[in-house]
């Protein structure tokens, strides 16, 4: 088989084996893309803005955010400090997937760029079927979840100003997702002591600071408890 088709095949395999993970993510970033381009359009801001930056910021809460940044005066030191605080998670996500991500090449670049939460907990969890190119898998993955973002928050844009309806609630989509991944890793594994772990953390943390301020405590306290009870775990195949 010449190698053009077999790279061809390589790739039509893992864009196979990808796409049926992102379905569930497409409905929740196709939902909260438009809610972003309408509210950018409604903000008084032409349909390129929220195109130009789902393609280049890729990062839905800042892109949020960032409406008021550019609406009021220019303060870079506080857009670098809000941004920080809203995406320090990607901090710990990017430490869990040194290994996966090691050795893909030129890809590499990309999936650090498009690592979002969503491809964070598809990348990591998902079991790529045998055959299928890991670094394609992780690659087409995080290229369609960027693809859904950024056509959602382009229509939003375009169409902001002919479509009117009420869209309070729609933010809850991606919560229920993740409720839906979380209970899909916690039914595969065998033991649930690192879930339990994580639920008892977030909780303690969201009592101590409160809803505001809790999420990069809960993350670098999540991270130091299963970083302690990395050989128990390992030895007791909590993760498998």
């Amino acid at each position: 088989m010449p190698k053009e088709r077999i790279q061809k095949k390589v790739l039509a395999d893992a864009f196979r084996a990808a796409f049926p993970h992102t379905i569930p993510i497409f409905a929740g970033f196709w939902f909260l893309g438009l809610t972003y381009g309408i509210y950018m359009n409604v903000s008084g801001f032409s349909f390129w803005y929220p195109m130009l930056m789902s393609l280049t910021v890729f990062a839905g809460s800042a892109e949020f955010v960032a409406v008021n940044m550019l609406l009021g005066a220019f303060n870079p030191l506080q857009a670098l400090a809000m941004t920080l605080m809203i995406n320090a998670r990607h901090l710990f996500y990017g430490i869990s997937m040194l290994d996966k991500y090691r050795g893909n090449g030129w890809k590499d670049v990309y999936l650090i760029f498009g690592m979002c939460d969503e491809s964070f907990s598809i990348n990591y969890t998902a079991e790529i079927p045998r055959g299928v190119d890991r670094g394609w898998f992780m690659f087409f993955v995080t290229l369609l979840n960027h693809f859904y973002w950024f056509s959602g928050a382009a229509l939003g844009g375009i169409f902001g100003s002919l479509i009117h309806f009420n869209t309070e609630g729609l933010d809850f989509v991606m919560t229920a997702m993740f409720v839906v991944i979380f209970l899909e890793q916690w039914m595969k594994e065998k033991r649930h002591t690192s879930a339990l772990a994580g639920i008892g953390v977030s909780l303690l943390c969201l009592l101590l600071t409160g809803p505001d301020k809790f999420i990069i405590p809960a993350m670098a306290a999540i991270l130091g408890v299963l970083t302690l009870m990395r050989k128990p775990l390992e030895k007791g195949g909590d993760g498998e």
